[in-house]
């Protein structure tokens, strides 16, 4: 399905009937990471998945966004569709906007689950500042005029060559929303998020440790965690049938 919002062709998943539960999907990931997981739930819930601006065929948005935008279009969307209350799922990234839409208030909430979710920004070692510092440096250097017209694609191999993979992998406009994203630290909005909150993760996901999800487990008042053995980041792919199982009884489906 496809629906435009602020001039931009959203595609998305809708199934199921009921009450509505929306998925948020994480950093540079699809619909069809989600479509099992979605089409499960889809049996007692009405499920929508959207891929969010930048990701899957929906188009980038038309600058660099922070986690309130997403929120502001999720908002939209939401409204284009007739919902004003609903579950969320954020995975990931997902994660961050759920934190978001809660704290701005605009839609009505009624339980979230956090898998494998992003928000903690962790104090870098002293290696990771060495080397921050280090790249600023460069950066300064090669971000001179002269130097810039000598070696024109040198400051783009510079940030390519720092940057994640995640980073290496995205257009301009997405590197920078990256950065937004990942250098904004979700801890504040966490001990007034006020709905039921269930955080499954995976004990070996490295992208969002399981020291994160006890973070969330800390700060979030009404809030428990899952543990999904041998699993990763993807702990709905890992583990689904398991996943599948806790996240029936949650939503009473």
């Amino acid at each position: 399905m496809n629906i435009s919002i602020d001039g931009i062709n959203v595609n998305y998943y809708d199934a199921g009937a009921g009450e509505v539960l929306l998925i948020l999907q994480g950093w540079g990931t699809n619909i069809s990471l989600y479509s099992a997981l979605a089409e499960h739930l889809s049996s007692g819930l009405r499920v929508i998945l959207p891929e969010l601006p930048g990701f899957g065929e929906t188009p980038e948005p038309p600058e660099a966004w922070d986690a309130d935008a997403y929120a502001e279009f999720t908002e939209k969307f939401l409204a284009a569709l007739g919902v004003s209350r609903c579950s969320l799922l954020g995975h990931s990234n997902g994660g961050r906007i759920i934190l978001k839409l809660a704290a701005r208030g605009r839609i009505d909430i009624d339980k979230a689950v956090f898998l494998d979710a992003a928000g903690v920004v962790h104090e870098k070692t002293a290696k990771q500042k060495l080397s921050l510092a280090a790249y600023k440096l460069g950066k300064g250097v090669l971000s001179a005029a002269p130097v810039k017209a000598a070696f024109p694609d040198a400051l783009e191999k510079l940030r390519s060559r720092r940057g994640s993979a995640d980073y290496r992998a995205a257009s301009p406009i997405m590197r920078q929303t990256l950065v937004k994203l990942v250098n904004e630290d979700f801890r504040p909005l966490m001990p007034s998020f006020s709905r039921p909150a269930l955080l499954i993760w995976g004990e070996n996901d490295t992208a969002t440790p399981l020291s994160d999800a006890k973070e969330f487990e800390r700060l979030i008042p009404d809030s428990g965690l899952v543990t999904v053995r041998g699993a990763g980041h993807y702990a709905h792919l890992d583990a689904p049938g398991y996943v599948y199982r806790v996240l029936d009884s949650f939503f009473n489906i």
